[in-house]
């Protein structure tokens, strides 16, 4: 099994987030050590992040997954969710694989020292400065278009910036090539650094202490107040551990008439997906980056796929059993989410609900072959206080997020007109209990939209 080196050359202890591996618990690296990991290998295929972070903010994180296509390992560095320190990656003995910038901070620094005062001002709440004046850390790029083409300055082809090639996006070349193949399956290699963030000797782990895994010291920092992209709540996780069982009184109930038809027993894996709108509409399915007892990593950026449906039309979409994660309309937020997941590992049904708590753009429901439909039919938009609705960039409104995320806080005002018109049995609102589980027995869900 593939292992990965994680070595902190910095003079102070270093958290990461975890993400794929150790089960998804944050570590801290003591300095001047390398801690170890373990990934599956081949014939396995095993995918995750090592993100690290600067006073509970997400920075630099390397990807990887082991044993990919034909074999191969595929590396990279990302500051697409900010930065506060220096880190890169590679396949141990092989500098040739290196990924990311190691002076990434020396650079932005440089950069913004040589910025003009309208550039400075172009950037104001993506760049954090010390007490002194110093760049300390930096925002999300995929939230500051501005942030984004002050990066590609001076780091432009030595870590991702942009999103890369996405769903007709043909994205940035010096982005896409980060994704280039390894030569098979090695070692993985991370090294951070407040300095010169190159592995010692260009390649495999330091001349460091070795802090074995199970000798991690656990995180100790503080999370964001407002949630991150990798760390919203979701409750599509196992049937056991979701918390989605307990049940409260409602005064309304769906049926099937009202809402969705039971699943066609026919062996398939996926969703009915249907419009039941008078507008056409794609619907983007988003698999989760990870996925832990209770949480798991919702994904912004990266659609496994998309559906298009004319109004008042259906289409089965066939989904990997693997797959917990969400459907919504566009790929926009706020939004409803029908959330689910095909295959619980502890009993093999499937597991759904509705979502309110990233926003609501519209009615939605789900359906299993239990009978209970999850989820509401209603318009609850038109008539919501005007406190309780925002604008959506591309114009729609829609109620805003009821636990906030990076664009802004909880919207109590949605989250108590929601409270009153839908309620926490029909869709999960604030919190993580209280909502009705919709389950298939055959994998397979009715989603209706409306």
């Amino acid at each position: 099994m593939p292992k990965i080196f994680i070595t902190n050359k910095s003079d102070h202890p270093q958290t990461f987030e975890v993400h794929g591996w150790n089960n998804n618990q944050n570590i801290t690296v003591k300095p001047h050590a390398t801690t170890t990991l373990t990934a599956p290998g081949a014939p396995a295929t095993s995918s995750g992040a090592i993100i690290a972070l600067h006073a509970g903010h997400e920075g630099e994180q390397a990807e990887m997954t082991f044993n990919g296509f034909q074999g191969n390992d595929f590396i990279d560095m990302s500051n697409i969710v900010g930065a506060g320190g220096n880190m890169t990656i590679q396949q141990q003995g092989l500098p040739s694989t290196r990924k990311g910038d190691p002076l990434f901070m020396q650079n932005l620094r440089k950069a913004w020292a040589k910025a003009s005062p309208q550039t400075k001002n172009d950037l104001k709440g993506s760049i954090f400065l010390d007490k002194n004046g110093h760049v300390e850390r930096m925002g999300p790029i995929k939230e500051h278009p501005k942030l984004e083409a002050f990066v590609r300055g001076f780091a432009d082809g030595k870590t991702y910036i942009g999103v890369g090639a996405w769903k007709g996006s043909p994205g940035v070349k010096s982005d896409n090539d980060q994704s280039s193949a390894g030569q098979g399956t090695k070692n993985a290699v991370i090294t951070y650094s407040d300095g010169d963030a190159t592995p010692d000797g260009g390649h495999g782990p330091q001349h460091a202490p070795q802090q074995q895994q199970g000798q991690a010291l656990m995180a100790a920092e503080p999370r964001d107040e407002i949630v991150s992209p990798l760390t919203l709540q979701d409750s599509s996780t196992d049937a056991s551990s979701s918390g989605m069982h307990q049940h409260v009184e409602e005064s309304e109930s769906l049926t099937a008439s009202s809402a969705a038809a039971a699943p066609k027993p026919d062996g398939r894996v996926g969703i009915d997906l249907h419009n039941n709108s008078n507008k056409a509409c794609t619907y983007y399915f988003y698999d989760n980056y990870w996925n832990g007892n209770g949480t798991a990593g919702a994904n912004f950026d990266h659609p496994l796929k998309n559906q298009h449906l004319a109004p008042h039309t259906s289409h089965f979409v066939p989904l990997p059993a693997s797959f917990k994660g969400r459907v919504q309309r566009g790929q926009l937020i706020p939004a409803t989410w029908v959330e689910f997941q095909c295959e619980a590992s502890n009993d093999h049904f499937a597991h759904g609900d509705i979502s309110l708590q990233q926003g609501c753009d519209g009615a939605a429901t789900i359906k299993g072959t239990e009978g209970t439909v999850g989820g509401f039919v209603k318009d609850i938009i038109t008539h919501a206080p005007k406190e309780a609705k925002v604008t959506r960039k591309d114009g729609v409104v829609c109620l805003g997020s009821t636990m906030g995320n990076w664009m802004a806080g909880p919207n109590e005002a949605a989250a108590a007109w929601e409270m009153k018109e839908v309620g926490q049995r029909k869709a999960y609102i604030k919190g993580g209990s209280g909502t009705d589980d919709i389950m298939s027995k055959t994998r397979r869900f009715e989603v209706v939209f409306y």
